[in-house]
């Protein structure tokens, strides 16, 4: 191989190193980061949340009756999706509602939902990993904390 064709090599074996690097914040720091947005959010709204194990903190404004629905269930809501800057990135409108596969939604809806019984309303903050994770989608940007106000209608 000839000096340039070693140099060309060699410079595209690192270009390829970045993407090895790993991010400097690990997944556990920002969870850690992600509950303290949403609890400082809660603090400075009043609001008073439970919370599992993954981080979702959530409110039952509302119990409904008639069940909750199982993670195969198809289930039909109406919600408002915004960060907690209030910016809305999502939401049904006026007396509109969606209906969704349950197992085909973020890992928050699939764990917040159930929680839910017909009827019943709720307000769900998720930190990023159980929502858009270090990916973000449209107006929300990776690791970012997101909260749901959600109706669920019927499933």
């Amino acid at each position: 191989m000839n000096k340039i064709s070693m140099l060309a090599l060699f410079l595209l074996t690192l270009g390829g190193l970045p993407s090895c690097i790993p991010d400097p914040i690990s997944n556990e720091e920002i969870l850690k980061q992600d509950i303290q947005e949403i609890e400082d959010y809660l603090d400075e709204n009043s609001l008073t949340a439970q919370s599992t194990a993954s981080g979702l903190h959530y409110i039952i404004e509302e119990e409904g009756t008639g069940g909750h629905p199982a993670s195969t269930s198809n289930v039909t809501v109406k919600y408002k999706g915004y960060l907690l800057d209030g910016t809305v990135f999502d939401e049904t409108e006026g007396s509109t509602s969606a209906t969704f596969a349950l197992n085909g939604l973020i890992a928050g809806w699939q764990e917040g939902i159930p929680l839910l019984q017909k009827g019943g309303k709720a307000k769900l903050f998720l930190p990023s990993a159980i929502a858009y994770g270090r990916s973000g989608s449209g107006l929300i940007p990776a690791n970012t904390p997101i909260a749901f106000d959600i109706e669920l209608v019927d499933f």
